[in-house]
């Protein structure tokens, strides 16, 4: 027979529907990342797509270990992208996860304290008094490889954590789009820098920004299992863009984007890359002269996909030497909450994106996604600075040309971060 429906997704119907789309041609291949490490079909999209239909038609029972090849799926879409039968995969396996319910590998309390952006802050300060950066290396490594505890200790920060951005709506004004900024809940803590750059970039380019209360989009549950969860929180972002007044919703974090539009069909969800490349003739930056790897995030190429109107932004910062990362390796392994509960082979896809990295030779690495750049800093181990590129080119904003410098464009003090130094 086949499985029960969840309450709010996992159709049985729904995921033969889709997966009858695929004409398994087998061009998905090439760029999964799953499938180049294993060389099994069953690692494959179109594997995972047979798996998912068998399981929602009961010709299939749902054991731990068929189930594993659609928990190993990365979630990546780069199968998307390249599908001439434009199968929609993402749907597909949001689909095949819910009607399975949670992974019992799934790691509950480190995903509820992740999602609680109060619990990471104080578990931050804790983590600075017990002065954790130095020893927590050292208990980390004495821990099976394919430990979830091991991962998180490797990567989750634990030092001093700036200020959270205050939430507050903004009054609109004639003539000037209002947006409002979602804040998220590990972006929230972790990648705060970058959004006061986004406030501070996007009100120079001319746009009214408000900034939502910091809390969970629910894109890990989403792609979890975690129905009920997950509507949850996407009930919580309707009601809080409802109460915003703006007319279009921004997120620093790509990784945020897929649910947030799922959350709000119908209302514009962006991420600041767009935006401002639309304005970019009101930008100038001041001239910063290194060389920078950037990493591009499968979130901010398959659903931002506004890699180009970055790395177009980038480029105007003078003197800059912008390499982008081959593509492939595609996926550095991150993939929200995959790292935590398949480190191994997380780190197996880390390494070949940082073997890319050292090619470069770069002074400073760039990616958007605070997932991905955890992750990689884990494996970096302090070779290369990291930073989200909002954060540079906010440094780099010429504040004294006349595009930028406009009363209703001064940034408040907290958000206005210092300018790189040019090495000497």
């Amino acid at each position: 027979m086949p499985l029960e429906k969840s309450p709010t997704l996992g159709s049985a119907r729904r995921i033969v529907e889709l997966a009858d789309q695929c004409v398994q041609c087998g061009l998905c291949l090439p760029v999964c990342p799953t499938y180049q490490m294993d060389r099994n079909e069953a690692e494959s999209p179109r594997g995972r797509i047979a798996i998912a239909a068998a399981l929602a038609r009961g010709e299939v029972e749902p054991t731990a270990a068929l189930r594993l090849h659609l928990d190993h799926c990365l979630g990546c879409l780069d199968c998307e992208k390249v599908c001439p039968a434009h199968v929609q995969y993402d749907e597909l396996l949001i689909e095949a996860r819910a009607l399975l319910g949670p992974s019992t590998r799934r790691p509950r309390w480190l995903l509820k304290l992740l999602q609680r952006p109060a619990w990471m802050r104080a578990l931050r300060r804790l983590g600075h008094v017990l002065a954790m950066d130095r020893w927590k290396g050292w208990l980390a490594r004495r821990l099976p490889r394919d430990s979830t505890t091991r991962a998180a200790l490797l990567t989750l920060p634990t030092g001093a954590v700036a200020a959270p951005m205050v939430a507050k709506t903004g009054e609109a004004r004639a003539g000037k789009p209002t947006l409002a900024l979602f804040p998220g809940c590990v972006a929230s803590v972790e990648d705060a820098d970058a959004q006061a750059a986004a406030v501070v970039l996007l009100r120079a380019a001319g746009f009214q920004v408000s900034v939502l209360p910091a809390f969970c989009c629910g894109a890990m549950d989403l792609h979890g299992g975690e129905a009920p969860a997950a509507e949850k929180a996407a009930q919580r972002v309707r009601e809080a863009w409802q109460s915003s007044g703006a007319s279009g919703l921004v997120s620093v974090t790509p990784g945020c984007l897929g649910s947030l539009r799922r959350a709000l069909p119908g209302i514009h969800v962006a991420d600041p890359f767009e935006l401002l490349a639309a304005r970019a003739d009101t930008l100038r930056f001041r001239p910063l002269a290194r060389r920078l790897a950037v990493h591009l995030a499968c979130t901010q190429v398959n659903v931002a996909r506004s890699e180009s109107a970055m790395l177009a932004l980038l480029r105007q910062v003078p003197l800059l030497d912008v390499q982008p990362l081959p593509r492939p390796p595609y996926c550095c392994g991150a993939a929200g909450s995959h790292m935590l509960e398949f480190p191994a082979r997380a780190a197996e896809l880390r390494d070949d994106t940082l073997q890319q990295v050292a090619l470069l030779e770069p002074q400073v690495l760039l990616s958007s996604n605070i997932g991905c750049r955890l992750h990689l800093a884990t494996g970096a181990e302090g070779r290369w600075p990291m930073q989200h590129p909002l954060t540079l080119l906010a440094q780099q904003l010429d504040t004294g040309h006349p595009a930028t410098n406009t009363p209703d464009n001064q940034p408040h003090e907290r958000s206005h971060p210092e300018p790189l130094r040019s090495p000497a």
